[in-house]
C-alpha cells in the first residue's frame, strides 16, 4: 500500500480541525441561500411582483453595496468573536431569503436583498479571514479549493431541489423552506466552538499598508475582470448566441459539476507551484478568454469559454493565500475585510460603464477585459514570497 506523502499527511490533518468542519457547513449554507434566491429571483421579479428591467437591474446594484461596506466588518469584531460573526452573517443571510417571498413589492425586495446580501458578504469576508488563520500556507490553498468545490456541488444539489419542488410549492413557500434550513444552519453554528486558542490574536482596527500594495491592486483587478464576466458574458450568450434557458442551465450544471473536481486541484496547485505561476497562467489565459468572446461566432467555442472563465476565476484563491505569505498574522483579519471592500469597488461602477460600451459596440467591455488581465500579468510578477 502507498504511504501518504507529508503533503498528504497536513491536508488529512486539516479535516480534523475542528474550523474545517465550521466553515464548511456555513459555506455550504451561504451557497445554498445565494444560489436559491438567484434561481428565484428573475422569475419571482417579473412574475409576482410585476417589476421590468429598470427595477431589477436597480435591485442588483444594491445586493453589491454590502461588498463594498465589508470592511466595516472590523469593527463588528470589536465585540464578537469571528467565529460568531460568521454564524450570524449565516442566520441574516437565512433570514433574508425567507423573508423575500413574503414581502412581494419592490421596496420589500430591496430591503430583503439587502439582508441577504450583508449576510453573504459579511459571512464571506470572516471565511476568507479564519481560513487563513487557522490553515497554515501548506494546507490554506487546498481548505480554499475544498470550500469551493463543495459550493459548486451545493448550487447544483439546490438547483435539483427547487426543480423538483418548484411545481408543488409557490415562490414565498420555497424561499421560506430555504432560508429556515439556512437559518437552522447560523443557529446551530453559533452555539459551536471551534476555536484554537493558540491563534494569533488579530487587530481590531483598519489598516493600510503600503507593503500591501501589490495584495490591495491584485484584489481589484479581479474584481473588475470578475464584474465583466458576470455582467456581460451570459448577456453575450442569450443576445448574440441565442442560448435557450434551457441551454444556460445546462451549462451551469456542467461547470459546477467541473469545479467540484477542479477547485482542490487548483489549491494543490498552488501549494506545489506557488502563487505567482498559478495567477500568471490565470491572467496570460485570460486574455485569450477576454478576447475570444468579442471576436468568436462559434456557439460552442463561447460555451467552453464561459466554463473557461469560471475554472480561472477559481485561481484567485492564490491572491489570498499570497498575503497570509507577506502579511503580519495579526493583520488579517482587517486586511481580508477591506481587500473584500476594495474587489467591490468595481462591482458599483463597471456594469454601468460597460453598459455604455455595449451600446457602442458589445466587444469593447470584453476587450477592456483582455487589458486588464494584461495588466495583472505583469503586476503578478513583482511577487516575491519566502
Amino acid at each position: 500500500m502507498k504511504q501518504p506523502g507529508s503533503q498528504d499527511l497536513k491536508i488529512n490533518a486539516a479535516k480534523q480541525n475542528p474550523m474545517y468542519r465550521y466553515l464548511m457547513v456555513l459555506t455550504i449554507s451561504s451557497a445554498v441561500g445565494l444560489q436559491a434566491w438567484r434561481t428565484l429571483f428573475d422569475n419571482f421579479a417579473v412574475i409576482v411582483v410585476g417589476l421590468d428591467g429598470e427595477h431589477v437591474g436597480m435591485i442588483q446594484s444594491v445586493r453589491e453595496i454590502p461588498g463594498f461596506l465589508a470592511l466595516l466588518a472590523v469593527f463588528v469584531i470589536m465585540i464578537m468573536k469571528e467565529h460568531r460573526l460568521a454564524a450570524v452573517s449565516t442566520l441574516i443571510l437565512g433570514i433574508g431569503v425567507a423573508a423575500t417571498g413574503i414581502f412581494p413589492s419592490f421596496a420589500g425586495l430591496i430591503v430583503t436583498t439587502l439582508v441577504m446580501s450583508f449576510g453573504f458578504h459579511y459571512y464571506e469576508t470572516v471565511n476568507q479571514s479564519l481560513t487563513l488563520q487557522y490553515f497554515d500556507t501548506t494546507t490554506s490553498p487546498w481548505v480554499f479549493g475544498k470550500q469551493r468545490a463543495f459550493a459548486s456541488a451545493s448550487n447544483i444539489g439546490i438547483g435539483l431541489i427547487i426543480f423538483v419542488i418548484a411545481p408543488v410549492l409557490n415562490f414565498s413557500q420555497i424561499y421560506l423552506l430555504v432560508g429556515g434550513m439556512i437559518v437552522a444552519a447560523g443557529i446551530w453554528s453559533f452555539f459551536q466552538n471551534p476555536v484554537d486558542r493558540n491563534i494569533v490574536p488579530q487587530r481590531k482596527k483598519m489598516i493600510f499598508r503600503k507593503k500591501y500594495f501589490l495584495f490591495y491592486f491584485l484584489t481589484f483587478m479581479a474584481g473588475a475582470r470578475r464584474q465583466i464576466f458576470i455582467a456581460f458574458a451570459v448577456f453575450l450568450l442569450v443576445k448574440k448566441f441565442n442560448f435557450t434557458v434551457r441551454e444556460v442551465t445546462i451549462l451551469f450544471v456542467l461547470n459546477n459539476l467541473i469545479n467540484y473536481f477542479i477547485s482542490p486541484l487548483i489549491g494543490r496547485s498552488i501549494i506545489r507551484f506557488g502563487e505567482r505561476k498559478v495567477l500568471s497562467c490565470e491572467y496570460f489565459s485570460l486574455i485569450f478568454i477576454f478576447l475570444a468572446y468579442a471576436f468568436v461566432d462559434s456557439k460552442i467555442l463561447v460555451a467552453g469559454l464561459y466554463i473557461l472563465d469560471h475554472i480561472f476565476f477559481n485561481f484567485a484563491i492564490a491572491i489570498r493565500t499570497y498575503f497570509q505569505k507577506v502579511g503580519d498574522p495579526r493583520d488579517i483579519a482587517p486586511s481580508m475585510a477591506v481587500g473584500f471592500t476594495i474587489n467591490h469597488i468595481a462591482a458599483v461602477a463597471l456594469p454601468v460603464v460597460g453598459g455604455l460600451l455595449w451600446i457602442i459596440d458589445y466587444r469593447i467591455p470584453f476587450v477592456f477585459g483582455a487589458i486588464l488581465s494584461m495588466i495583472s500579468l505583469i503586476a503578478v510578477q513583482r511577487i516575491r514570497v519566502k
